[in-house]
């Protein structure tokens, strides 16, 4: 039973459309990560960081790269070896900061994941072609709304 199952009609709108969007991320990510793991035997968090390390070219230490995943260091460290081993990113030791590290792709890795990104706006693409493109700009400008205000109310005391 998904998310969305649990609201029955006596529920307010809200509260279903809410359910519905969560139901929506949920099927939309199993089949992301169905298609990573099948087409280049990878997982959605090492993707992540790869994405994260593509928008910067130059690098990043791994305290921001685990603020902008939002996990902790913790839990991209074992993500991180890997990828070194894979030489898809490199460590570069900072002679400013000998306990830090700046994170950055490596020309393979880079190459690997424009690959990937290719396939994963294909899936995106994909999981909303039931929508016109009229109602796909409708819903996005929409939820800008929602996000908006769920912004402001965040950061009124």
């Amino acid at each position: 039973m998904d998310l969305e199952a649990r609201a029955h009609s006596n529920h307010p709108e809200a509260l279903r459309l809410w359910l519905r969007m969560l139901t929506c991320t949920q099927l939309i990510e199993k089949q992301v990560r169905s298609g990573l793991r099948e087409e280049f035997n990878t997982t959605l968090p090492r993707f992540d960081l790869l994405s994260q390390l593509e928008r910067t070219p130059q690098g990043m230490k791994m305290t921001e790269l685990s603020r902008r995943m939002m996990v902790t260091s913790g839990n991209i460290t074992p993500v991180t070896d890997q990828l070194v081993k894979e030489g898809l990113i490199e460590r570069i030791s900072l002679p400013d900061d000998r306990r830090a590290w700046l994170i950055r792709l490596t020309a393979q890795g880079r190459a690997h994941f424009k690959k990937m990104a290719k396939r994963h706006e294909a899936w995106i693409v994909q999981a909303f072609e039931t929508l016109s493109s009229q109602e796909v700009n409708n819903l996005h400008a929409l939820l800008g709304r929602v996000k908006q205000h769920s912004k402001s109310s965040a950061e009124s005391p």
